[in-house]
């Protein structure tokens, strides 16, 4: 065949050496660009993991059993809150009935002390008459003291009843006044705490969706990322095959310098340089049109990541509240709601203090009346046997006595009315002290309980709204970092611009260097054996050994070679291979 023919742009890279050098400065860029393509990726990779893991505390935050609980102690005190009004309305009815029983009670000490002032009447009387009889004169007095005491007694009895009924009063004002605002208050706090827990569950409910929804891209993503690692495989082959070019020109150089090239005469050398470079040729030729297809593969898969950040963005801001119109997290509405129902709560533990206070002192009073009728009715017996004895005297008196014995048996009769007053008076405690029972009953929650389970709601809605607050800042960080990364990478891995022409250009100027016309060195088959395998034996890849063979075809010289591949591709490089 003819020899090939050389452009003259390819006139000064005749030497191996010479295209060498300018593949090394391609093997050079093509190592330096892809490592620092992997480091990026790798890098994303990193901060795609800190968002998934964010992602999942977020979720975590979402699913917390402790905010559900709240959600459910929310609802419950709610429910106690509606019931205020209802449990007011049975207290302003309870003191009602307390004041009511009250007067009832005042109406028989009232009689009691008409008696007595009947009582004290009779026993001055008793006095006038009984002045000129010696042995009436002390005893006359005696039945005014005790009258006097039992007069005491009673007024205590009556002083304990009015400032009961003050109590009552005071209370019955200040309920009344609770009662107005709980009908004010208590039906719109209720209404904005259940709205506030309904839209804290609905929104934890989009959030939920957003969440899995920004996850779900962020997966895709880092399965781009993943495959694009992988696919970063053709910077390592491309690296590699121009290490085996750049191998061939040198094991070409070492032939022509040894024994066995030193045998060859000058037209032999150019037609074996000639082959050598058609197959250098070929090989970067190859390899070109296989780096062009798959980074541009890899820079598809790079571009399509800018879409799928947007997304995550668009869903971060959701998420956080900036572009959804929620005005940030619905958990700090809340709040405000939870602190009117508390102001309510002061008043509801306000009025149960004055109540039980109420309760209390009734009972109290109730004690002190009992212990008052026994002595109001030892006080009767007192008059009532005192008069009775006085009768008897008068009666062995005679005509004297007469006058003393009609007025001492009218403090019999009236000291007997002593008797009904304190049984209606005793007949009438239990349903005071039953009244004093419903004013502040036993079975009573209390606004302690309601203000702890709202002060309980508040530090767990405060929680769950700091830990949902944190995990969406550090999301959204994520999720800028993401994107920034991906911004940067997708600069970083577009190999086509200059690297793609790079090595565009090696190839043209190898093709240029070998021209149109391979040479005929059929001759030399035997002679070069030796040059082939050493040059076949650098490839790693089933293809690189398919070129070389249509370029120089296998000869007797080459059947070691052959054979030492094909035993290398049945045990470690048919792995190698594989991954190519």
């Amino acid at each position: 065949m003819a020899h090939a023919l050389v452009s003259p742009n390819a006139a000064a890279y005749t030497s191996g050496w010479d295209i060498s050098q300018t593949l090394e400065s391609a093997r050079g860029q093509v190592e330096e660009r892809f490592l620092e393509g992997g480091t990026v990726l790798l890098s994303v990779m990193d901060v795609l993991n800190r968002l998934l893991s964010s992602l999942e505390n977020v979720t975590t935050a979402l699913d917390n059993k402790e905010a559900s609980d709240t959600g459910a102690d929310l609802r419950a005190t709610v429910a106690s809150l509606t019931a205020l009004p209802i449990t007011e309305e049975g207290r302003q009815q309870a003191l009602v009935s307390l004041a009511h029983t009250g007067r009832e009670l005042r109406k028989h000490v009232a009689d009691m002390q008409e008696t007595m002032r009947y009582l004290r009447t009779f026993a001055v009387t008793v006095k006038i008459t009984g002045a000129g009889i010696a042995e009436f004169a002390g005893f006359a007095q005696e039945i005014l003291e005790r009258i006097y005491s039992g007069t005491d007694e009673v007024n205590r009895f009556a002083a304990h009843l009015d400032s009961l009924d003050k109590e009552v009063k005071l209370a019955a004002s200040f309920g009344a006044s609770v009662s107005k605002g709980y009908a004010d208050t208590v039906p719109a706090v209720a209404g904005a705490l259940r709205d506030d827990a309904a839209k804290i569950a609905e929104h934890r409910k989009d959030l939920g969706v957003i969440a899995r929804e920004v996850g779900a891209i962020a997966r895709v993503v880092q399965s781009k990322v993943a495959s694009t690692l992988s696919a970063l495989q053709i910077g390592d082959i491309t690296r590699q095959r121009i290490e085996h070019v750049q191998a061939t020109f040198s094991l070409l150089e070492d032939f022509f310098a040894g024994e066995d090239g030193a045998k060859l005469d000058a037209g032999a050398r150019r037609r074996l340089q000639n082959v050598i470079h058609h197959l250098t040729a070929a090989q970067m030729s190859d390899m070109c049109a296989n780096f062009q297809r798959d980074s541009e593969n890899v820079v598809k898969t790079i571009a399509s990541f800018d879409h799928d950040m947007r997304e995550i963005l668009r869903l971060r801001d959701q998420m956080s509240g900036e572009s959804g119109g929620a005005g940030g997290n619905f958990m700090r509405a809340l709040e405000s709601s939870v602190s009117a129902a508390h102001e309510i709560v002061k008043q509801v533990d306000a009025a149960s203090r004055q109540a039980d206070h109420v309760s209390q002192s009734t009972i109290g009073t109730a004690a002190k009346l009992s212990e008052a009728i026994g002595n109001i009715r030892a006080v009767k017996t007192d008059i009532h046997y005192m008069a009775l004895n006085t009768n008897l005297r008068c009666s062995r008196l005679g005509e004297e006595g007469r006058s003393i014995n009609v007025v001492t048996a009218e403090l019999r009769i009236f000291a007997g009315k002593l008797d009904d007053s304190a049984d209606a008076i005793v007949n009438g405690l239990p349903a005071l002290e039953a009244a004093a029972g419903r004013v502040a009953p036993a079975t009573d929650a209390g606004a302690g309980n309601l203000g702890e389970s709202l002060t309980s709601a508040v530090g767990n809605i405060r929680s769950a709204a700091n830990l949902m607050e944190n995990e969406l800042k550090v999301l959204a960080e994520n999720g800028r970092e993401v994107a920034t990364k991906i911004s940067l990478l997708i600069g970083k891995l577009d190999f086509q611009h200059d690297l793609g022409e790079v090595l565009a250009g090696c190839a043209d100027l190898l093709e240029g260097v070998a021209g149109t016309d391979v040479a005929d060195i059929s001759d030399l088959a035997e002679m070069i054996a030796p040059l082939d395998r050493k040059i076949f034996k650098h490839y790693t890849m089933v293809q690189e050994r398919n070129i070389h063979r249509d370029v120089i075809p296998a000869s007797e010289g080459s059947t070691p070679a052959l054979a030492e591949m094909a035993k290398v591709e049945n045990d470690e490089d048919l792995f190698a291979d594989a991954l190519f």
